[in-house]
Order: structure tokens, then C-alpha cells, then sequence
């Protein structure tokens, strides 16, 4: 077998197109994305310091609650800042390289998202359902073993995909039909035989999603049962208050999600930029609502946010 034949050959760069179709709207949409990308940063830099600063904050919900803000930090600036060269310069050039880098971080982070998730969800069954026992189960250790976990998973099941992508024949072109570096994206390019890249893609989409909604759901399910069963309403009101703001961040992550999918089933047809648009929706939204949701309806961030502005004033 010649070397030509067991080697891979791909362009020194891409070109990514943006929002194919509406590219004269690309200044309008900077305006949104950009200030998404403002909240996101302001939001979740915020929520850092707060708990970083207040050592009464430093407990397993709260710890949980940095892990997210980080992970929505790593996934709005792996993304963004490129997106807003494309919409502002027409800077649509992005290194092979760099390209795949950047969808390591998206898919990986993205991964590490749903189990902080299911985390923070477990946080919540333990703190509801066994209250007693709350501090004896989820310990410092614990709390940082299951983040080791959830980055050990996320890295396990999107290493292979740079490996994978490095070994086609890009014969399609170099131009990306999305704002930034994404898995499938990259796969249309490519010549030869890219089933396993699409079933992998599929499975590691279709495990992560329906293992982690199944178990949120069923801590939920536990925690509405202990929720019924206390003696006044307003301990009812009280317990599961405590989950308004877990139970936001949910929807805010797991919706996107699933009407993408939805749409990419019912909709085939429809304009690319229709897809392409929730997929950045689906990027945008979680990290720049999640600090608000927290901030709002946890009354110990909320009080040292005020706090903090109050001092800011005098």
C-alpha cells in the first residue's frame, strides 16, 4: 500500500462561513451575541468571587455551583470571541489545528456541564431526602472526586474525535457552514468512510443526554415524594424552593438541547441558518442565564451580590 493512500490530508485552515444565508446581518447579530457574551463573563466572574471570598459559602452546593460557572466560562470563550471576529472583521480563517481544539473544549465542556448538573442534583436529594446526613455523605472529598469524575468522563469520550477528524481526506473544501468548529460540521467535509464518526457522535450525544436527564429526573422524583410528605405547606415551599434555581439551570441546558434535536428530525428541510441558530442559542443561553438564576433565587448569593454594590455606592 503506497503512503499516499494511509496518510491524511487536510487544509493548513478552514473558513468558517458564520450564519450561512444571513451573512448581511452579521453586524445585527453581533449586538446580542456580544452582550451574551458580556453577562456571561460579568455573571459568572461574579459568582467566583463571591464564594471564593466568603468561606460560609464554601460547601458542596456552592462548590458545585463554581464548577458550573467555570465550565460555562471555558464554553462561551472557546466560542465566542471567533464568532465575533466572523460577525465584525470577516476574520472566517481558523488553523486545522485550532479548529479541532476548539471543538474538544465545546464538546468536552458541554459534557462536563450535564454531570455538574447531575451533580448538583444529587446535592439537592441528599440535602432534602437526607437531611441528617447531609454533611457525613456529600464530604470535600466526595464533592471533589465527583468533579474529577465528570472531567475524567468528558475527556475520555471526546479525545478520540481530533484522532478520528486527522486521519480523512478533506476533498469538500476548506468553508465551515457554522460560526465555529463543530464535530458533525467538520465530518460533511470530509471523503471516505465517516460512519463511525457519526455513530460515535450520535451514541456519545444520545449516552450523555438520556443517562444524566434520567438521573436528574429520578433524584427529582425522590425529592418531590420527601417534598409531599412533610407536615405544613410551608416547609413544602421551603424544601423545594431550594431547588427553583438547580431546576432553571436544568431547562436553561437541557431544552436547547432537545428542540435541536427535535428540529433536525422534523424540520430536515429547513434553512441552514434555522439550525444553526439554536445550536448558538443552545451555546449562548445557558451560560450567560445561569448566573441570574442563582443570583436571583439563592438568597445567600443574592445578599452578597447586594452587599457588594451597596459598598460600591457609599
Amino acid at each position: 500500500m503506497s503512503a499516499s493512500n494511509i496518510t491524511s490530508t487536510h487544509p493548513a485552515t478552514f473558513l468558517l462561513m458564520g450564519i450561512p444565508g444571513l451573512e448581511h446581518l452579521h453586524i445585527w447579530f453581533s449586538i446580542p451575541f456580544c452582550s451574551a457574551y458580556v453577562l456571561a463573563l460579568l455573571g459568572n466572574c461574579t459568582l467566583l468571587l463571591i464564594i471564593q471570598a466568603d468561606t460560609t459559602l464554601h460547601e458542596p452546593m456552592y462548590f458545585f455551583l463554581v464548577m458550573l460557572a467555570a465550565i460555562d466560562l471555558v464554553l462561551s470563550s472557546s466560542t465566542l470571541p471567533k464568532m465575533l471576529a466572523i460577525f465584525w472583521f470577516r476574520d472566517r480563517e481558523i488553523n486545522f489545528y485550532a479548529c479541532l481544539v476548539q471543538m474538544f473544549f465545546l464538546h468536552s465542556f458541554s459534557i462536563m456541564e450535564s454531570a455538574v448538573l447531575l451533580a448538583m442534583a444529587f446535592d439537592r436529594y441528599v440535602a432534602i431526602c437526607k437531611p441528617l446526613h447531609y454533611t457525613t455523605v456529600l464530604t470535600g472529598p466526595l464533592t471533589t472526586k465527583i468533579g474529577m469524575a465528570a472531567v475524567a468522563r468528558a475527556v475520555t469520550l471526546m479525545t478520540p474525535l481530533p484522532f478520528l477528524l486527522r486521519r480523512f481526506h478533506y476533498c469538500r473544501g476548506p468553508v465551515i457552514a457554522h460560526c465555529y468548529c463543530e464535530h458533525m460540521a467538520v465530518v460533511r467535509l470530509a471523503c471516505g468512510d465517516t460512519c463511525f464518526n457519526n455513530i460515535y457522535g450520535i451514541a456519545v450525544a444520545m449516552f450523555i443526554v438520556v443517562l444524566d436527564l434520567f438521573f436528574v429526573i429520578l433524584s427529582y422524583n425522590f425529592i418531590l415524594q420527601a417534598v409531599l410528605q412533610l407536615a405544613s405547606q410551608e416547609a413544602r415551599y421551603k424544601a423545594f424552593g431550594t431547588c427553583v434555581s438547580h431546576i432553571g439551570a436544568i431547562l436553561s441546558f437541557y431544552t436547547p438541547v432537545v428542540i435541536s434535536s427535535i428540529m433536525h428530525r422534523v424540520a430536515r428541510h429547513a434553512a441552514p441558518h434555522v439550525h444553526i441558530l439554536l445550536a448558538n442559542f443552545y451555546l449562548l443561553f445557558p451560560p450567560m442565564v445561569n448566573p441570574i438564576i442563582y443570583g436571583v433565587k439563592t438568597k445567600q448569593i443574592r445578599e452578597r451580590v447586594v452587599g457588594l454594590f451597596l459598598r460600591k455606592n457609599v
